[in-house]
């Protein structure tokens, strides 16, 4: 019973079918749907390019102050708000410095008062001509001192109250959490990376154009619009603005060509994501046709992408395929069939034909 279980599970996927000799292949069931391998070689092929999903704003969040993690609200994946706790560190001894500073601060400025008082009847009784202008010098000297001293305390209490803020990592903009290296518990240090956090609305698509093609392509204001891009899973989108990055890259010869993402493409988009790029005009002088099956023929299974092609013999064989640019109902096949080939819409009942 499990020979008869493995065999059914293998049987679907085999590619190649040898037969007996002397036994005729079966030939398809009647009512089978198939469709040909189409060619669009009429249509103007373009340049296609392997490209990425990028962050237009991605940041490296790292602390300022050395301490210990002593909670960690957010995990990888969480989108946060602007201003949102990512983090705190062990800040009780800066807290005590805080506190430190407050309690000297009051003091000063009770000194402060008290010499304020003081230099007010000295300067009564000078005017009475009890005491000397000396007298009345020295109380506003002791004040001066006083309010010197305030200021100078007052100015310490806020580098202590800033240093305190440290200790507590905030998101500087609403994003998304990509990277989270780092544990309940762990210490942090100046400079070490504690989190990655990314803007989804500012995502783009960068794709590294020959030196070649760049040279010969229109400018970016005439490019907008004319681009086709596709991200695997999702559907075919026209990049509404393009910008060329002045460098050439003296190791691979390429330019970087950045496009931006419609706001209602960047639905499902995280950068490191694979993209296909089309820019306008033709490939290369004798380029092979583009081909396409319709999108019911592809069968997907995690990472598999196949198509069931009809045989000589008529039986369908199982073939892995790459797949490019969606169009409608039809998709391109990178590689896996030829033209010429038929391909059954009807995966599943293609799996059970022995």
């Amino acid at each position: 019973m499990k020979l008869r279980s493995l065999a059914e599970l293998i049987l679907p996927l085999a590619i190649v079918v040898v037969l007996p000799h002397g036994v005729a292949a079966p030939a398809v069931p009647a009512g089978w749907r198939t469709a040909p391998v189409a060619s669009v070689s009429d249509v103007a092929q373009g340049i296609a390019l392997d490209a990425v999903v990028e962050a237009g704003r991605q940041s490296v969040i790292a602390a300022q102050v050395q301490g210990a993690i002593v909670a960690l609200p957010v995990k990888a994946g969480d989108t946060v708000r602007a201003g949102q706790l990512l983090l705190r560190l062990d800040g009780r001894g800066a807290q005590s410095g805080v506190d430190t500073s407050q309690a000297q601060l009051e003091a000063a400025r009770a000194v402060a008062a008290q010499a304020q008082r003081e230099q007010q009847r000295q300067q009564a009784l000078f005017d009475q001509q009890y005491v000397s202008q000396a007298a009345v010098e020295r109380s506003l000297a002791a004040l001066q001192a006083a309010q010197a001293q305030v200021r100078a305390l007052a100015a310490q209490t806020t580098a202590a109250q800033t240093q305190s803020g440290y200790f507590s990592v905030s998101a500087p903009y609403a994003g998304v959490v990509s990277e989270l290296p780092v544990s309940l518990g762990d210490m942090a240090s100046p400079g070490r990376p504690l989190l990655t956090l990314f803007d989804p609305a500012s995502l783009r698509i960068s794709v590294q154009v020959p030196e070649s093609l760049a040279a010969g392509l229109a400018s970016p204001a005439t490019l907008a619009g004319q681009i086709r891009v596709q991200v695997e899973g999702q559907p075919t989108f026209a990049a509404p603005t393009a910008q060329w990055l002045p460098a050439i890259d003296p190791l691979t010869h390429t330019r970087t060509l950045r496009l931006a993402v419609p706001a209602g493409a960047s639905a499902g988009l995280a950068p490191g994501r694979f993209a296909r790029v089309w820019l306008p005009g033709r490939g290369a002088s004798g380029a092979p046709a583009r081909l396409f099956v319709p999108q019911a023929a592809v069968l997907r299974r995690s990472e598999l992408q196949a198509v069931y092609v009809i045989a000589a013999d008529g039986r369908p064989a199982l073939r892995q395929v790459r797949l490019g640019e969606t169009r409608g109902d039809q998709v391109e096949v990178l590689s896996g069939v030829r033209e010429g080939e038929s391909v059954a819409l009807d995966p599943q009942a293609a799996a059970q034909v022995r």
